[in-house]
């Protein structure tokens, strides 16, 4: 039975790799940042869930994935990352997807359902009918020939200020509801809480989510990804 295995889902960041386990314990964490490649982190994995029980492994990648490859090197890790062969360094089968693709998949409630995650950049994923689809919509052109990324990236709040930036959170918002249609949208990552409201039809995420996903990657037979 899928919803039987023992999952340990790994959400890789930009300056945190965690990890959790659906047979149980705490969150686990060790520091990323831009000397970490594959091979790097595989070997602190196995450090790291010393102790745990678990059959399988999810990861969630900062970047794109496209049926269980990584398509490019992460923007804020060291290179080296692209073709690595994460089944034979760790010794379980592995299951890679995006990172905003498992939080989304975590947050699901059924229907149609935009995710956007606003943390360094921007993460988007999109859910119909149980079938998960990443989305890089971060790059498109939003404003004055500048991106969606541009405007809503953590550069842009720091640079325009929490107001300027979480109108153009709103704006964006808008503008993507109307191109995709989505029964209700989910905006989670780290800045998230810098929203003092939300725009209509949409509610907070959290980045907690991100192991339900990668939990939900072995065990929901519904799922389509």
């Amino acid at each position: 039975m899928m919803e039987d295995k023992k999952v340990l889902a790994v959400d890789i960041g930009g300056s945190h790799v965690k990890i959790l386990a659906n047979s149980g314990g705490p969150v686990r964490k060790i520091v990323s940042g831009p000397a970490m490649d594959a091979e790097t982190m595989s070997a602190a994995l196995e450090t790291l869930w010393d102790g745990l029980d678990f059959d399988v492994i999810s990861m969630g990648y900062p970047g794109p994935v496209v049926h269980n490859r990584i398509l490019s090197e992460p923007h804020n890790l060291a290179p080296g990352w692209v073709g690595f062969d994460f089944e034979t360094h760790l010794g379980k089968p592995v299951r890679i997807i995006n990172d905003a693709l498992m939080q989304a998949i975590g947050s699901y409630d059924g229907g149609r359902m935009l995710f956007l995650g606003l943390g360094t950049g921007l993460g988007a994923a999109m859910i119909v009918e149980n079938v998960a689809q990443p989305m890089e919509l971060a790059h498109l052109p939003y404003k004055k020939g500048r991106s969606f990324e541009d405007y809503l990236g953590e550069a842009s709040l720091e640079k325009r200020g929490q107001k300027k930036w979480q109108r153009h959170v709103f704006d964006a918002v808008e503008a993507l509801t109307a191109a995709l249609q989505p029964d209700y949208v989910v905006i989670g990552g780290g800045n998230v809480d810098h929203l003092d409201d939300l725009p209509p039809k949409a509610r907070r995420g959290d980045n907690a989510n991100a192991f339900k996903g990668g939990f939900a990657l072995w065990t929901d037979e519904k799922l389509v990804v």
